[in-house]
């Protein structure tokens, strides 16, 4: 296993240089640049701006480099200090802008992931053992209410809800006291009280397609051999579950930590733009439409970072839960 885990880890690399200079490549595939963006920006506003200070702005942004050049500053910095250059929109390092984002995206990622297990492994199990009574067939109209509603309309009638009807203040991570704050307990308590409406929003069509990937792996797995031989020796019905068709129906669940993390960052743009959330998905958004190339490139490289030790970390749980799984 550690064997496989630095091959794992060795083959990270050139993963990562290929996606990053992929990515930077993609950015700058549009029609102009940040200069173009704008100045079409401030045209729309009725201000004009000569070609000799565009010249000026392209030059001070080493636009005039060729893509090659850009790329090759641009990744230098980074391996040789941590730099992620400086964004054009926001006229501040990357880096500056990223960290405190990405941590609260990864904590609002846990949370949704800690929710969907906490629902859908028990559901599922009870829709298979009690497959088609009462209980089964409500918990399947939820799946397909959970699959079938978009995430954005559920996040706009949570947040009426919350706010009309219990006079919860929706929107964001914080409140504006505590926006600017420096961390401490009062803040973490803060961000726990505005984090469970996203959670919400966010794990349940996840939340609905596990529901249905669990009952339907424990159904495969009950009818077999080892089931009906243990239980026929006199184990009791919760023991026999939780040691032995459930460790294997788990698999799904593990395999989704791979692409849990990084959804939660590219995937779930509409929804943090409707709650005004401060995680990295807007500033994404926000970045390739400002064609700012060494924002967006950051958060990319972070993105693909993320998938990468997700799904190392998925497959080590995968060899540790089931014994089938091994590397030979």
């Amino acid at each position: 296993m550690l064997k496989f885990i630095a091959k794992r880890f060795l083959w990270m690399i050139p993963s990562l240089f290929a996606v990053s200079f992929l990515a930077f490549v993609l950015i700058q595939l549009p029609p102009g640049d940040y200069v173009t963006t704008y100045i079409a920006t401030l045209a729309a506003s009725n201000e004009i701006v000569d070609q000799n200070t565009a010249a000026q702005l392209r030059e001070r942004f080493g636009l005039d480099d060729p893509m090659l050049v850009q790329y090759f500053k641009w990744i230098w910095g980074i391996l040789s200090r941590g730099d992620f250059g400086i964004s054009f929109e926001w006229q501040q390092p990357v880096s500056d802008l990223i960290w405190e984002r990405m941590a609260l995206t990864l904590v609002l990622a846990l949370s949704t992931l800690i929710a969907t297990w906490a629902i859908a492994l028990p559901i599922g199990v009870f829709s298979a053992v009690k497959k088609y009574s009462i209980g089964d067939y409500f918990f399947t109209a939820f799946t397909f209410f959970g699959l079938s509603i978009p995430s954005f309309l559920l996040a706009l009638v949570l947040m009426y809800v919350a706010a009309v009807e219990f006079g919860q203040d929706v929107g964001g991570l914080f409140s504006p006291e505590y926006e600017t704050a420096s961390w401490s307990i009062a803040k973490m308590l803060d961000l726990l009280s505005h984090l469970w409406l996203p959670v919400i929003i966010l794990a349940v069509s996840s939340t609905a397609s596990l529901i249905r990937v669990m009952r339907a792996n424990m159904l495969d797995e009950l009818p077999k051999p080892y089931v009906v031989t243990a239980r026929a020796k006199g184990l009791s019905e919760f023991r026999l579950l939780m040691k032995y068709p459930l460790m294997i129906a788990l698999n799904p669940f593990i395999s989704t930590i791979a692409w849990l993390l990084p959804n939660l960052i590219s995937g779930s743009v509409v929804v943090a733009i409707v709650l005004n959330l401060p995680t990295a998905a807007p500033l994404l958004l926000q970045a390739l439409m400002a064609q700012d190339m060494y924002l967006a490139g950051a958060f990319v490289l972070l993105i693909c970072a993320l998938t990468l030790i997700g799904s190392l970390i998925s497959d080590i749980l995968l060899a540790l839960v089931d014994p089938r799984i091994r590397l030979e």
